[in-house]
Protein backbone atom coordinates (compact mmCIF):
# COMPACT_ATOMS: atom_id res chain seq x y z
CA UNK A 1 0.00 0.00 0.00
CA UNK A 2 1.28 3.07 -1.07
CA UNK A 3 1.50 6.07 1.46
CA UNK A 4 -1.28 8.93 1.16
CA UNK A 5 -1.01 12.26 2.53
CA UNK A 6 -2.88 15.13 3.69
CA UNK A 7 -1.01 17.43 0.99
CA UNK A 8 -2.11 14.93 -1.85
CA UNK A 9 -5.95 15.10 -0.60
CA UNK A 10 -6.51 18.53 -1.06
CA UNK A 11 -5.60 18.87 -4.27
CA UNK A 12 -8.96 16.71 -4.88
CA UNK A 13 -11.97 18.71 -5.62
CA UNK A 14 -14.84 16.82 -4.68
CA UNK A 15 -16.27 15.09 -1.46
CA UNK A 16 -16.12 11.63 -3.76
CA UNK A 17 -12.44 11.82 -4.77
CA UNK A 18 -11.58 12.70 -1.30
CA UNK A 19 -13.32 9.48 -0.19
CA UNK A 20 -12.32 7.19 -2.59
CA UNK A 21 -8.49 8.44 -1.89
CA UNK A 22 -9.52 7.25 1.43
CA UNK A 23 -11.20 4.55 1.60
CA UNK A 24 -10.32 1.31 3.21
CA UNK A 25 -12.62 -1.41 2.59
CA UNK A 26 -12.21 -2.66 5.55
CA UNK A 27 -14.76 -5.64 7.12
CA UNK A 28 -17.16 -5.05 9.77
CA UNK A 29 -15.54 -6.49 13.12
CA UNK A 30 -12.44 -7.19 11.40
CA UNK A 31 -9.66 -7.22 14.10
CA UNK A 32 -8.08 -3.39 14.62
CA UNK A 33 -6.43 -3.14 17.88
CA UNK A 34 -8.85 -5.71 19.65
CA UNK A 35 -7.16 -6.78 23.28
CA UNK A 36 -5.02 -4.55 22.39
CA UNK A 37 -7.52 -1.69 22.38
CA UNK A 38 -5.86 0.10 25.83
CA UNK A 39 -3.08 1.06 23.65
CA UNK A 40 -4.94 3.58 21.20
CA UNK A 41 -6.88 4.08 24.14
CA UNK A 42 -3.85 5.63 26.10
CA UNK A 43 -2.82 7.13 22.96
CA UNK A 44 -5.99 9.25 22.04
CA UNK A 45 -6.09 10.25 25.72
CA UNK A 46 -2.52 12.10 25.91
CA UNK A 47 -1.83 15.69 25.71
CA UNK A 48 0.21 15.43 22.63
CA UNK A 49 -2.67 13.76 20.65
CA UNK A 50 -5.10 16.40 22.10
CA UNK A 51 -3.10 19.30 20.83
CA UNK A 52 -2.28 18.08 17.34
CA UNK A 53 -6.20 17.06 17.13
CA UNK A 54 -7.04 20.74 17.99
CA UNK A 55 -4.60 22.31 15.39
CA UNK A 56 -6.17 19.93 12.34
CA UNK A 57 -9.69 20.89 13.64
CA UNK A 58 -8.54 24.11 13.11
CA UNK A 59 -6.15 23.85 9.58
CA UNK A 60 -9.40 22.23 8.07
CA UNK A 61 -11.70 24.54 9.31
CA UNK A 62 -14.16 21.94 10.79
CA UNK A 63 -15.02 20.77 8.08
CA UNK A 64 -15.75 17.39 6.65
CA UNK A 65 -12.74 15.81 4.49
CA UNK A 66 -11.67 19.61 4.97
CA UNK A 67 -14.01 20.29 1.78
CA UNK A 68 -15.83 24.32 2.77
CA UNK A 69 -19.19 23.33 1.98
CA UNK A 70 -19.37 20.38 5.06
CA UNK A 71 -19.16 22.53 8.52
CA UNK A 72 -19.65 19.48 11.21
CA UNK A 73 -22.46 20.59 13.66
CA UNK A 74 -21.58 16.82 15.37
CA UNK A 75 -19.55 14.46 16.62
CA UNK A 76 -15.40 15.30 15.10
CA UNK A 77 -13.37 12.20 14.70
CA UNK A 78 -9.62 12.98 13.36
CA UNK A 79 -8.66 10.11 10.66
CA UNK A 80 -5.27 8.60 9.96
CA UNK A 81 -5.00 9.26 6.45
CA UNK A 82 -2.40 5.88 6.55
CA UNK A 83 -3.56 4.18 9.36
CA UNK A 84 -1.80 3.16 12.26
CA UNK A 85 -0.92 -0.08 14.06
CA UNK A 86 -0.43 -1.62 17.22
CA UNK A 87 3.81 -1.42 16.82
CA UNK A 88 3.18 2.19 15.62
CA UNK A 89 1.60 2.87 19.01
CA UNK A 90 3.80 0.14 21.09
CA UNK A 91 7.03 1.86 19.62
CA UNK A 92 5.97 5.35 19.60
CA UNK A 93 6.27 5.91 15.76
CA UNK A 94 5.30 10.00 16.33
CA UNK A 95 5.63 10.94 12.88
CA UNK A 96 2.87 8.55 11.72
CA UNK A 97 0.52 8.88 15.10
CA UNK A 98 1.00 12.72 15.21
CA UNK A 99 2.01 13.80 12.06
CA UNK A 100 -0.64 16.69 10.83
CA UNK A 101 0.01 15.41 6.83
CA UNK A 102 -1.18 12.20 7.90
CA UNK A 103 -4.54 13.66 9.15
CA UNK A 104 -8.10 14.99 8.61
CA UNK A 105 -11.42 15.99 10.19
CA UNK A 106 -14.05 13.71 9.63
CA UNK A 107 -18.04 13.33 10.91
CA UNK A 108 -18.53 9.86 12.44
CA UNK A 109 -20.28 9.08 9.15
CA UNK A 110 -17.79 9.62 7.31
CA UNK A 111 -15.01 8.01 9.34
CA UNK A 112 -17.21 4.80 9.36
CA UNK A 113 -17.98 5.20 5.43
CA UNK A 114 -13.67 5.34 4.65
CA UNK A 115 -13.47 2.26 6.95
CA UNK A 116 -16.03 0.02 5.31
CA UNK A 117 -16.05 1.84 2.09
CA UNK A 118 -19.42 2.65 2.08
CA UNK A 119 -19.77 5.93 0.35
CA UNK A 120 -23.76 6.08 0.68
CA UNK A 121 -22.87 6.93 4.32
CA UNK A 122 -21.83 10.47 3.20
CA UNK A 123 -22.83 13.69 3.57
CA UNK A 124 -24.80 15.67 0.65
CA UNK A 125 -24.58 19.61 0.91
CA UNK A 126 -28.42 21.02 0.19
CA UNK A 127 -29.29 22.52 -2.80
CA UNK A 128 -29.52 26.59 -2.14
CA UNK A 129 -32.89 27.87 -2.76
CA UNK A 130 -33.45 30.99 -4.21
CA UNK A 131 -36.12 33.02 -5.22
CA UNK A 132 -38.31 31.83 -8.38
CA UNK A 133 -35.93 29.01 -9.18
CA UNK A 134 -39.33 26.61 -8.99
CA UNK A 135 -42.59 26.52 -10.46
CA UNK A 136 -45.50 27.26 -8.09
CA UNK A 137 -46.93 23.99 -6.55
Amino acid sequence: MRTRSYRELIQLGTMQERFDYLRLFGEVGARTFGSDRFLNQVFYASKQWHEVRNEVIIRDASCDLAMPDYELATRVVIHHINPISIDDVKDENWDKLLNPDNLITTSYRTHQAIHYGNDRMLPIVPVERRPNDTKSW
